[in-house]
């Protein structure tokens, strides 16, 4: 399913990329692998292309059901709020085609250029420096051009949907500009974070939110649309996304303690080395116990910290709970997105393609 999504897209993605200036278009292209940092063609890994998956297998569930009520009136996009979906032909019309995934190729190609925006911004951030087994972009070409080359990738995104004449189009826009806004919040959040040390579980599961699963939730939002369905199933569908971000967060915050580093790309114990507040750093930290004060004071040291307190750091988050307890939260973010997931496709077999993907996401090692 990956490899199809993948293939379907990459035109079109590719396409977007080589509009770019050639100087951008070098860097971006070399931060997708698809090219050398010398712009000699490679073939390396682009990674999985989830949410551009996301996009078609929504689009195809949603499609194969019957029209929900029909939207209100006044209601306006965004996070939390009814979306608009415009004026979108009912599932089943003329107006959509047999296979309503080839229709929004151009939206999944818009979700994943936002996705990518995110990442060359958030390497620069992190100060990451490696992605996908490769030193990343800003490595490579230096921070100014890595964020130009996101920036510009936002602003592609943006235009792949304005030039798209599907009538879901203008309404997906809108949706996944009120994405980049709560995506941009939630990254805000995760670096003021690292300045405090009372940060609180629901805190932290707001910003996770906000800056996986806002995206998550646009993708599948957005295919939904396009498809035809309305307000109630586009939300339901956003609602799904959400929770599959969540669990995807979660899952990705226990990888970045307990990784392999020969499967991730990074040493072991990245976010430990850099005292990030994932999720099982503070609900370890807030749980009471010996463990969360023995990490505390790790994380309070004015220093590098070395090998042996890295994985000092590890074990005290596993004694506090922080291991178990994001454990089982991603089992009950990925209940919760079922429920929601039933709400727009109540046929199981229509969802199969969401369901899998949601497994992938949610099953990865740790």
């Amino acid at each position: 399913m990956l490899i199809r999504s993948r293939n379907a897209v990459d035109p079109v993605l590719r396409a977007a990329v080589d509009s770019m200036p050639e100087s951008m278009a070098r860097i971006a292209a070399y931060h997708f692998g698809w090219r050398e940092a010398d712009g000699s063609p490679v073939a390396a890994d682009s990674g999985k292309a989830i949410r551009p998956a996301m996009v078609l297998a929504a689009a195809r569930a949603c499609a194969a059901e019957p029209a929900v009520p029909a939207p209100r009136s006044g209601s306006g996009p965004g996070p939390g709020a009814p979306l608009a979906p415009g004026a979108v032909p009912a599932p089943g019309s003329a107006a959509v085609p047999a296979d309503p995934a080839r229709a929004v190729l151009a939206a999944a190609a818009a979700v994943e250029l936002v996705h990518n925006f995110t990442l060359l911004h958030d390497d620069v951030i992190d100060r990451d420096e490696t992605r996908r087994h490769r030193p990343t972009a800003w490595r490579v070409f230096g921070s100014t051009e890595a964020i130009l080359a996101g920036d510009a990738l936002h602003s592609l995104a943006l235009r792949t949907l304005a030039e798209d004449a599907h009538p879901a189009a203008p309404a997906a826009m809108r949706h996944l500009a009120q994405c980049v806004v709560e995506l941009c919040a939630g990254q805000q959040a995760d670096c003021a974070f690292e300045q405090r040390s009372n940060v609180t579980l629901a805190e932290c599961l707001a910003m996770a939110e906000a800056k996986t699963g806002a995206l998550l939730g646009s993708a599948c939002a957005i295919g939904a649309l396009y498809a035809g369905a309305g307000e109630e199933a586009a939300q339901a569908m956003d609602a799904f996304g959400r929770q599959i971000g969540l669990a995807f967060q979660l899952i990705d915050d226990l990888i970045g303690i307990w990784g392999d580093p020969a499967v991730t790309g990074k040493p072991a114990g990245a976010d430990l080395l850099v005292r990030k507040k994932s999720l099982p750093v503070v609900a370890a930290l807030t749980s009471g116990t010996p463990a969360a004060a023995e990490l505390a004071e790790i994380y309070a040291l004015d220093r590098p910290l070395t090998e042996a307190e890295v994985r000092r750091a590890a074990e005290a988050v596993e004694r506090a709970g922080g291991r178990a307890w994001a454990q089982g939260a991603s089992c009950e973010r990925m209940a919760a997105a079922i429920e929601h997931l039933a709400t727009a496709v109540p046929d199981p077999a229509a969802a199969d393609e969401l369901l899998a993907l949601a497994e992938l996401v949610t099953r990865r090692n740790h």
